[in-house]
């Protein structure tokens, strides 16, 4: 049996198949537009690879990236991995202690960082006091296509290019950080591969579609789902500098692109500030065929965008380590509710508290089968014991949980922390937030526990109106909404307006922050008595 294919004979394999075939246009800040064939992209990525090699980036080496959406991100992403090296992409708006975090945690030779941020990763440096080594600094203009300050000076830059190993590391991705501190999450060679592989089968992309990438590059979502597919079956790429939630249709149409990938935070911001689009005279019309996306929305959302994007949508389940979605909904009839079925190639069951599948309808923790370091993440960076404890029996575990229904899809119910205790009894806040979340009313929710002196804890809500929602007496009717559909102990206590919910960068809710504000919001435990009413609170973010 062959050995898996490396992300960086992925990427020869696609210059050596299509060098003329269409690979990138980038769309600057300012708008202008600037493509490369895969030949012409290939370069590039040597003459940045030229430059990492006089800066000392050998295999095994570290490349940090403190990049905005860019070409330089994507030259520096695959001339690392061609050299046997490895990134380590940092949120772009990351404070000096979180990069001194990554610095310290990955030692590397080099750090790739905009003009407009090399204060902040000076900063960064400044306080690790020479303790790693400090990289060296390559700061770049983001828009500047030629690349020049990142590529080696020399006319005939070339590379003698090494042949990295499958399990060998191409990447730190550090989680982002919504229930606690970050893990720093290791992707291998074959990883990459084998994302992109999957994520193409699983998206019908051949090498005449076109991804449009508009998520943050230094997020698994960009790289996984759009690049590495992309790369593994020729296509090409339409990468935005950033997201516009009122530019993304048209963008999609500008670009001629056929496939996209986003999370519920910026379709919801879509809903918000976007709207139905036609091309003017002389533009082309829209064409996607796919988009994925994360998390639910509730069924009018759904009808709406997929009026708006020219296609359905189709939900999908992963998380950083288990590299490809592991659920993809199909093509036909695709539920706005669940998040398909298990990805060609992908092993996922549903397994109970002592490791026993249960039986469907049943909620249990989401578990992932694969081989660690080619179809699951290469472990947790230096923890032995925290990767340990991610297994049980060669099966890693999501902390997610979600219950097969009667058409075989998995529907979603929440991570295990959302599951709350209320006097006993189990709460999951994915039904509480479905309930509130269907109010018309109801742009957006978040529910989360709080303390309780009687019941342990109860469910409490945070929620964005719709911009015409009459704000007299809301909390009154989402609790008149919440006592007809569910049980005394699924309905919230409080319901909190807040202009909008606190996201990490990719959109995700950061619900830490949410309980932390619930429970210094609580009523003094020694002032409540069983016959106390429930408390109606409105404030502002």
């Amino acid at each position: 049996m062959s050995d898996p294919m490396t992300f960086a004979a992925m990427w020869a394999r696609a210059v050596r198949v299509g060098a003329q075939r269409p690979f990138l246009r980038f769309e600057a800040s300012d708008g202008t537009v600037t493509e490369w064939t895969y030949g012409e992209f290939d370069e590039a990525v040597t003459k940045v690879a030229a430059r990492f090699v006089e800066d000392g980036v050998g295999q095994g080496s570290g490349v940090h990236l403190v990049l905005t959406n860019s070409p330089s991100f994507v030259a520096a992403w695959i001339a690392a991995c061609r050299l046997g090296a490895f990134i380590i992409p940092s949120d772009p708006m990351a404070t000096a202690p979180e990069l001194a975090e990554h610095l310290t945690r990955t030692n590397p030779v080099v750090s790739v960082v905009s003009i407009g941020r090399r204060a902040v990763i000076d900063t960064a440096i400044a306080s690790i006091g020479g303790s790693p080594a400090a990289p060296i600094v390559i700061a770049i203009d983001e828009d500047d296509a030629s690349m020049s300050p990142l590529q080696s000076e020399v006319a005939d830059a070339s590379v003698a290019w090494p042949t990295p190993a499958p399990t060998d590391r191409a990447a730190v991705m550090f989680t982002s950080g919504t229930t606690g501190r970050p893990k720093g999450v290791v992707v291998t060679q074959a990883n990459y591969a084998f994302a992109g592989e999957t994520m193409a089968i699983a998206a019908r992309l051949t090498a005449d579609g076109r991804q449009l990438v508009v998520l943050p590059l230094f997020h698994a979502n960009a790289q996984y789902y759009s690049f590495a597919s992309a790369i593994a079956v020729g296509a090409s790429v339409a990468l935005m500098h950033t997201f516009s939630a009122s530019g993304f249709v048209p963008q999609a149409a500008r670009h001629q692109a056929t496939h996209a990938s986003l999370f519920a935070g910026p379709m919801r911001m879509i809903l918000a500030r976007g709207g139905p689009w036609t091309p003017g005279d002389g533009e082309p019309s829209l064409g996607l065929e796919h988009c994925w996306y994360a998390q639910n929305i509730t069924a009018d959302q759904y009808e709406t965008l997929a009026a708006w994007l020219g296609c359905r949508p189709r939900q999908l389940y992963g998380m950083t380590e288990t590299i490809p979605a592991v659920l993809t909904d199909t093509p036909i009839d695709p539920r706005y509710d669940a998040m398909g079925y298990s990805t060609e190639g992908c092993h996922v069951a549903i397994h109970d508290a002592t490791g026993n599948p249960v039986v469907d309808g049943e909620v249990g923790e989401i578990v992932v089968g694969g081989d660690p370091g080619t179809t699951l993440f290469g472990g947790y960076l230096d923890d032995p014991e925290t990767t340990a404890a991610a297994f049980r029996d060669g099966w890693f575990l999501t902390g997610d949980r979600a219950r097969v229904d009667e058409t075989g899809r998995y529907v979603f119910d929440g991570r295990r922390s959302d599951v709350l205790k209320v006097a006993g009894e189990n709460v999951s806040v994915v039904e509480v937030e479905a309930v509130v979340g269907a109010h018309p009313d109801v742009f957006d929710v978040v529910v989360v526990g709080a303390p309780d002196p009687i019941r342990d804890e109860v469910p409490v809500a945070f929620v964005v109106t719709v911009p015409d929602a009459d704000p007299a007496g809301i909390e009154d009717r989402l609790a008149d909404w919440c006592v007809e559909r569910l049980g005394k102990s699924k309905r919230p206590r409080s319901y909190t307006m807040v202009d909008e919910l606190p996201r990490t960068s990719v959109g995700k809710v950061r619900k830490f922050l949410l309980a932390e504000a619930a429970a210094a919001s609580s009523p003094d435990q020694s002032s409540l008595s069983t016959s106390q009413p429930p408390v109606r609170q409105e404030a502002s973010s």
